[in-house]
């Protein structure tokens, strides 16, 4: 099952011209072009749909959420103040399980959702299961104390994971060999190391 879905990944990396995992990194480095028979042949140039449509999914999959999960953030973001897609990455960056991920807790999404998921984040000192909660600045996050006896955070806490991550971004304070951190402020657009053009989105949706 794990061997599937890491090969979908791949694939699906192949396809939207993005390493959706550390895995995928490497594969893409050999294989620098789309999945299947044609992928090496040139393909006709896209319609403003379907270029539109390869950023939305390139967004989605950064964050590994569902679509309707995706139009409720855009919703929200389109009632606030300011730029409508620098407002839905903004929002998606502060998800649980994204702040997990950036602050080198996992090593992929998929793993930090998991994280959050099997109950082992903390956020202010309460257990909070639900990937898509949004955390709010001045919040905490952590991993459980009896958690990070387990072999997953403690290859976390060692600082494993930093060599296929970002950087931490300044919008987080991370105290990593403690698997603590905390959210200093509302992530900006530019700071947030996702790959996608943020309007493309917007005008996808606005359709």
């Amino acid at each position: 099952m794990a061997q599937n879905r890491s090969r979908k990944q791949v694939r699906e990396s192949r396809a939207l011209g993005i390493a959706l995992t550390p895995k995928a990194v490497r594969y893409f480095e050999k294989r620098p072009y789309g999945p299947g028979e044609h992928g090496r042949s040139r393909r006709r140039q896209d319609s403003d749909y379907a270029v539109r449509l390869k950023e939305k999914q390139r967004l989605r999959a950064q964050y590994g959420i569902r679509e309707a999960q995706m139009q409720r953030v855009f919703e929200v973001a389109r009632r606030e103040s300011g730029l409508t897609g620098e407002n839905l990455v903004e929002l998606l960056e502060m998800r649980l399980d994204a702040l997990v991920l950036r602050a080198g807790f996992a090593r992929t999404i998929q793993q930090a959702r998991q994280f959050v998921v099997h109950r082992h984040i903390l956020v202010d000192g309460q257990i909070v299961d639900r990937p898509s909660f949004r955390v709010r600045p001045g919040q905490t996050l952590q991993a459980k104390p009896k958690s990070q006896t387990r072999v997953p955070f403690e290859v976390a806490a060692a600082g494993i994971h930093r060599d296929v991550l970002p950087a931490v971004p300044d919008y987080l304070d991370v105290n990593l060999e403690h698997l603590k951190a905390i959210l200093v402020r509302r992530p900006k657009r530019a700071e947030v190391p996702v790959t996608c053009d943020v309007q493309m989105v917007v005008e996808y949706y606005s359709r």
